[in-house]
């Protein structure tokens, strides 16, 4: 992975700024993907995805959300430089293809935005991510079978203040029934994979998990861009 984004960013960043880069690399725990500092282990499930039991099935990420990787999401995300939408949806199209193969994922489901943050930014970053993905399966011959893209089954319904300097708690408590489904009938004994740009706590994530579980999803796996290196 670390090869591959040193070229997919070749255009778009100096070859120092592109080496700057942590990919995920087992030994990680198998839910929630966090990696662990001693490679002389194996990869097992952390204490902390012992301990409390959610609603997702697991979580992999295309890299450590610091460095250059931070830098390139943020001036995605916020700095409305949407040329990176390309190759950070081809990174991410590539760890989805190192743990899942189309005929796995029933629908594909970015994180929504709520309306008035839609607004205020222009696009949603994580839809920008997968939309391109049938093109790139298409020119790798990867036949996508019967997998689709929801971009409006999850719905933003409650505008939540930004979770960035929220604790773990504040951002399960900020988060709480701020999504629902647009059309029920879609979700039951569907295998879906949710998207979105940053996993920090998990907060949103597993929010969106539990509505989609609630409402008959078959289960729920998540692949982001980033995972911040909580110890």
């Amino acid at each position: 992975m670390a090869l591959l984004f040193r070229k997919v960013m070749a255009p778009h960043l100096c070859s120092a700024c592109a080496g700057r880069f942590t990919p995920i690399t087992p030994p990680f725990c198998p839910v929630c993907g966090k990696m662990f500092k001693s490679k002389a282990i194996d990869s097992h499930i952390c204490g902390a995805c012992i301990k409390s039991k959610e609603h997702f099935t697991q979580i992999r990420a295309v890299g450590i959300y610091d460095d250059t990787l931070l830098e390139a999401i943020h001036l995605f995300k916020y700095r409305h430089k949407t040329r990176f939408a390309m190759p950070l949806g081809r990174l991410l199209f590539t760890e989805f293809l190192r743990h899942w193969t189309p005929d796995d994922i029933d629908l594909v489901v970015p994180v929504p935005l709520h309306i008035r943050r839609f607004r205020q930014r222009g696009y949603n970053q994580a839809y920008m991510l997968v939309h391109e993905w049938e093109r790139m399966a298409k020119a790798a011959g990867i036949e996508m079978s019967d997998m689709a893209i929801a971009r409006d089954l999850l719905v933003r319904t409650r505008y939540t203040p930004p979770q960035v300097r929220l604790r773990r708690q504040e951002r399960r408590r900020n988060i709480r029934g701020a999504f629902e489904i647009s059309r029920l009938e879609k979700v039951r004994e569907k295998r879906i994979l949710l998207i979105d740009d940053v996993f920090t706590t998990g907060a949103t994530v597993e929010e969106c998990a539990k509505v989609l579980m609630k409402n008959g999803a078959a289960f729920v796996d998540v692949l982001v861009l980033a995972r911040v290196d909580i110890s």
